[in-house]
């Protein structure tokens, strides 16, 4: 069993959207939590409530994870408190969107350390323990992004591709280990992830909560998948139908959904 009374999950970005939802439902599932964000009043306020609420223990650490030195003292507190780590849950990440030569450089290198190195530093740090005790689990937050080119988002959409890939070799290595490694592929989710993001009108089709999110993530590493795209079948078709054309056409294609609108249009 992947989610397990009284063992301990890491969730990084567990201050809103999905990694809080992942917080609530494993408190009420009986895990114990070390939730990992920037803003440390929400953290508190999120351990305070599900402690209270499920009688189970629930730790904070506020770091920054775009930087590296944070993701160093991430790990090392996460060792000091002497949990072991059953459930690592990678799922702090941003976007940006727009023209690529508009963008700042310095804000996307942050984007590809939060979205990638920092992600592949937690794995680095935690795998090895669950593979000494033959048990664990690891849900790295990817997104339908990662399944082809997303221009005027092409560092995140770039970001999301690496998750999926770097998941799925990772979950053919351990899945024979007694570890499992899930690549979770959302679409749109009604969080504050395209406010940030300044992308609004990029977000194709329905919004998805990030409760039904989570329900589907954690059914899915308890059978063993190596990726799962919750919410409506048009996510898994839209991910489909990439795969069917060259990949110069599915670019084109992506190019016009995803091109943002002049001022005034509706």
């Amino acid at each position: 069993m992947i989610v397990e009374r009284s063992k301990t999950a890491l969730i990084t970005g567990a201050s809103t959207g999905i990694g809080a939802a992942f917080a609530r439902q494993l408190a009420a599932d009986g895990m114990n939590l070390i939730l990992v964000a920037r803003s440390e009043d929400k953290l508190k306020a999120l351990a305070q409530e599900l402690a209270n609420a499920h009688q189970i223990r629930a730790d904070v650490i506020a770091a920054d994870l775009a930087k590296l030195e944070e993701v160093a003292r991430v790990i090392a507190e996460t060792r000091g408190m002497g949990s072991e780590i059953h459930l690592l849950i990678n799922n702090a990440g941003f976007g940006t969107s727009g023209k690529f030569e508009d963008q700042d450089p310095a804000r996307e290198q942050e984007e590809i350390l939060l979205n990638v190195a920092a992600l592949v530093s937690l794995t680095h740090a935690f795998l090895p323990g669950m593979l000494a005790r033959r048990a664990g689990g690891i849900i790295q937050v990817a997104s339908i992004a990662g399944f082809q080119p997303v221009p005027y988002m092409a560092i995140y959409g770039a970001t999301k591709a690496f998750v999926l890939s770097f998941s799925e070799a990772l979950w053919a290595e351990y899945r024979g280990r007694g570890v499992k490694v899930l690549a979770l592929c959302p679409g749109p989710v009604d969080t504050p992830f395209f406010e940030i993001a300044k992308a609004h009108d990029m977000a194709l089709g329905k919004m998805d909560t990030a409760e039904n999110v989570v329900a589907t993530a954690l059914k899915a590493i308890e059978r063993g998948k190596s990726y799962v795209i919750p919410g409506p079948i048009s996510n898994r078709i839209l991910t489909f139908l990439t795969r069917l054309g060259s990949r110069a056409n599915v670019a084109r294609l992506t190019e016009r959904m995803m091109r943002p609108k002049a001022k005034g249009q509706g």
